[in-house]
């Protein structure tokens, strides 16, 4: 859903893979790796920002959570604006602007702004997601 499009006037497809993104956001604020993990297919493919930029399967995919929290300032942040969901009856894709705040090898606070997409697909009438894509745009 963009700012502009009100939960009201949103598909119950949105309504649930909002709440997955909201679920999963939370997750990552309270470092709960079951949580993390909840709604991420065990194929998921992930393309990354810091090495490694390609990661195939859930175990992978978690891997990259152990470097994520290492450089993340406590208490985490991690949270999305813009948020916009497309979804048809079996696969979908959402879209977002992700805010979390890094700690530099040189001990200094880092505000990181990052794009966000996922494609998802429902199995067994369940939102999974099968791909997860953080960018940042080129300087």
């Amino acid at each position: 859903m963009n700012n502009h499009q009100s939960r009201l006037q949103s598909t119950p497809d949105q309504l649930a893979i909002s709440d997955l993104i909201e679920r999963w956001s939370k997750g990552v604020r309270d470092q709960d790796r079951a949580a993390i993990r909840q709604d991420h297919d065990a194929d998921i493919l992930m393309f990354d920002v810091p090495p490694p930029f390609q990661s195939r399967g859930i175990d992978e995919y978690m891997a990259t959570w152990d470097t994520f929290f290492s450089f993340a300032e406590k208490p985490v942040r991690f949270d999305f604006t813009n948020i916009e969901i497309t979804a048809g009856v079996e696969v979908a894709f959402a879209t977002a602007v992700g805010h979390c705040v890094t700690i530099g090898r040189d001990g200094r606070r880092e505000p990181l702004d990052f794009r966000l997409t996922m494609g998802l697909r429902k199995i067994d009438g369940r939102w999974h997601v099968m791909h997860e894509h953080h960018s940042l745009p080129a300087v």
